[in-house]
């Protein structure tokens, strides 16, 4: 499991694509620091991308752009903070956070973890890979993702979140180098990130109908926070 936990079932309603929104206007702001024009700004062209993926409307991509790359007028600053910790049943946990209020997340986060177990920094990222995670698909049918990885210096590769992608994983340090080969191997980069893979996932298989429901209704809880930006749980597929 090298991508992300995300929440199982048919839960994309209204709220739910509101909250999917929401987290990616923030990460567009920060990416707009840097600069508000995509074309000259890789960081923020990928995640303009991923935010035409899921049909943001176009007046709430622009207004986060603007925003911030400060041409509104409006101080915008979120801090990037990671809680580590244990799902209930021992499931380690990292959620990272892009908050504007650090005295507002953190008493949020202890109350979340209530079920589960907070822990200090470094109790669980141990237990994690830190890797450069690349989402892409292929620009043409019988493009071979194996011979792709090796070419573009991706470590390893596995089946994408969406039927038809694959996520490239990476050194950390090497995220850019392989996002820019990937495109002359046949693909095209969907998402690119730093991300946390997990060295020894749960089985699922060891966990009862129960216990996998409380685990999952404690991580669903913990993504509901508005100020979540991604959560990676150490549970295998």
């Amino acid at each position: 499991m090298g991508a992300q936990w995300k929440a199982k079932g048919k839960e994309l309603a209204a709220n739910a694509k509101g909250r999917v929104f929401g987290k990616l206007a923030k990460e567009i702001m920060v990416a707009a620091r840097s600069g508000a024009d995509p074309a000259l700004n890789a960081r923020l062209r990928l995640v303009v991308e991923q935010a035409r993926k899921v049909s943001m409307p176009k007046d709430t991509l622009e207004r986060a752009i603007k925003k911030g790359a400060g041409l509104t007028g409006d101080a915008v600053h979120f801090e990037h903070v990671i809680y580590e910790g244990f799902a209930p049943h021992r499931v380690p946990v990292m959620v990272e956070c892009l908050t504007d209020n650090l005295n507002r997340t953190a008493p949020e986060m202890r109350v979340l973890f209530r079920k589960g177990q907070l822990g200090t920094s470094g109790s669980v990222a141990w237990d994690f890979d830190h890797v450069g995670m690349i989402e892409a698909e292929p620009t043409a049918a019988g493009v071979d993702p194996e011979v792709a990885a090796i070419e573009a210096g991706a470590q390893d590769f596995e089946a994408g979140e969406d039927e038809g992608t694959t996520l490239f994983l990476s050194d950390a340090t090497d995220l850019d180098i392989v996002s820019r080969a990937l495109p002359a191997q046949g693909f095209t980069v969907l998402s690119a990130k730093l991300g946390y893979k997990p060295k020894n996932p749960v089985d699922p298989a060891t966990l009862s109908a129960a216990e996998l429901e409380e685990v999952e209704a404690f991580l669903a809880a913990i993504d509901a926070n508005d100020d979540v930006q991604t959560i990676y749980a150490g549970l295998g597929a």
